[in-house]
């Protein structure tokens, strides 16, 4: 009986061990990818150019006539 014990104790301490691995190798993995961005990536839209802003000016002014 005690050694039916010692054994279910050593599995069930393996799979806690695999699981715990997997975990912290899960989080090292997803800190790598956001280490590994860039540190200039913008994700913001980029705001638009002065001639762009001085067609929809126009336009607008144009719709008001």
């Amino acid at each position: 009986m005690d050694t039916m014990f010692g054994c279910a104790s050593l599995v069930i301490t393996t799979v806690v061990a695999l699981f715990m691995a997997l975990a912290l190798q899960g989080l090292l993995l997803r800190a790598m990818v956001a280490l590994m961005q860039p540190a200039t990536a913008d994700r913001r839209a980029p705001k638009p150019g002065l001639d762009q802003g001085a067609r929809l000016v126009a336009r607008a002014f144009e719709r008001a006539r």
